[in-house]
């Protein structure tokens, strides 16, 4: 049986114990597969409370051999014996009540689901009585002197009526736990018994596109930066009288009638130009470009942590045409540079290498040109050693060879041409070429 169903079982018994039902709360404890220590020392009770000492005599053995420290099972086995005239194993179990209380005068067992506080003068008053059965008199009476001394409560009456009655060796009356408290499971784990509905009811929600069959997810879109104190109704409204077409790539703006989209985005296009731009809503903004494609700067980097870079003169990219969606139409290309992070450029075609390297550097908060203290002074090096590389840049070359230096690109590495190749090689494999080589 699962934790769960010893719990609900658990609960609905004592729900019938308390409605004064105890054959059923009996029936459904007995049903339990898998019986702790609180739940057998609750049969023991009921056996107890119904006069069937020996059924509860069992019950309580079950729930002392599962906790060893219950007190209180101890005391209640010890009223059964007592009951069952069974003075010596009562007697015994009164003792080892008294033990587990450790010189405590009380234990409260509120926490562990019981309502109720085992107090060592009641056990200490119930050994005096056993004595008393015994004929011990003397032993009964030292036994309601340490009660006396250890009751804490004025509730405790009994104990004072109990030792006049010793001084007389009279017998006097029992103290017995009140049927019908018993250990209830945690609340916290009973609340968790009934069911929830995490997810809620189904709920339908309509595509804005027409016949559109799209299951899934969309990406992330990007926020509303300024939020309108008043609602726009009439882009809301052109927005669904728009064509929509899904975004392929990113496109960043550069002025401020673009706008800033992203893959996956859906946009509603208004009106298609043909200068390849179009005017569309997005997030209740209008016009963003169609069509974008990626143009792509290259940049060797070195091995100092891009602490200086170098801008190979040959750069590929792709051109496209395009213009400005109202009036004006013009040639111009996106540059996407990749460094320690990217950036994007807008230039014409045909710039001037130095113009873009100016435009480039400015981007990157980076100087325009190389130091001139990295210009080394030789203009050639032979290789002390061969060096191969699969990488593109790199330039390989055997030993022996004759290599001139182009330029320094750091203290570990130099760019050069040998063989009619260009590249990037380290400083380490060659040496000045003597002018008698």
């Amino acid at each position: 049986m699962s934790f769960l169903n010893t719990l609900r079982q658990w609960d609905k018994a004592v729900g019938c114990a308390e409605q004064k039902n105890t054959e059923t709360a009996l029936e459904v404890f007995l049903d339990i597969e898998d019986k702790n220590s609180k739940i057998s020392y609750n049969i023991g009770c009921l056996h107890l409370a119904n006069g069937d000492f020996d059924a509860a005599e069992k019950a309580f053995d079950f729930s002392i051999g599962k906790d060893g420290h219950l007190a209180v099972a101890f005391a209640q086995r010890g009223i059964t014996f007592y009951k069952k005239e069974k003075y010596e194993e009562a007697l015994a179990d009164f003792k080892l009540a008294l033990k587990e209380l450790r010189d405590n005068n009380l234990i409260d067992y509120s926490p562990l689901g019981l309502r109720y506080k085992l107090h060592a003068c009641e056990v200490l008053h119930n050994m005096g009585l056993v004595h008393a059965q015994l004929g011990d008199w003397e032993k009964a009476q030292e036994n309601l002197f340490s009660a006396l001394a250890r009751k804490a409560e004025a509730k405790f009456k009994h104990i004072d009526l109990a030792l006049e009655a010793i001084l007389k060796h009279k017998l006097f009356e029992l103290a017995e736990i009140r049927p019908g408290l018993l250990f209830k499971p945690n609340q916290k784990y009973v609340s968790e018994l009934e069911k929830k509905d995490y997810l809620g009811k189904a709920k339908v929600v309509a595509s804005v596109v027409h016949q559109d069959e799209f299951s899934g997810f969309a990406p992330l879109q990007p926020q509303v930066e300024d939020v309108p104190s008043t609602p726009i109704r009439s882009h809301s409204l052109r927005a669904l009288k728009g064509e929509p077409h899904t975004v392929l790539y990113e496109f960043y703006p550069e002025t401020v009638e673009e706008l800033a989209v992203l893959p996956g985005n859906v946009v509603f296009v208004l009106e298609k130009g043909t200068d390849h731009w179009a005017s569309v809503i997005f997030n209740e903004r209008v016009s963003v470009p169609k069509n974008r494609f990626t143009v792509t700067l290259s940049l060797a980097h070195t091995q100092n942590h891009f602490s200086s870079f170098f801008v190979y003169r040959e750069v590929w990219f792709h051109i496209i045409t395009l213009g400005h969606w109202t009036t004006r139409s013009y040639t111009r290309c996106l540059m996407k540079v990749h460094f320690l992070y990217t950036v994007v450029i807008t230039v014409l075609p045909g710039i001037p290498y130095r113009t873009l390297l100016h435009k480039i550097s400015t981007k990157l908060n980076l100087p325009a040109s190389v130091p001139d203290e990295t210009t080394p002074a030789i203009t050639q090096v032979v290789a002390l050693h061969s060096y191969e590389s699969t990488n593109p840049e790199d330039l390989q070359f055997r030993q022996g060879d004759v290599i001139t230096v182009l330029s320094k690109v750091n203290a570990d590495w130099l760019e050069g041409r040998c063989n009619g190749k260009t590249g990037i090689f380290p400083a380490s494999f060659v040496q000045h070429l003597k002018k008698d080589h």
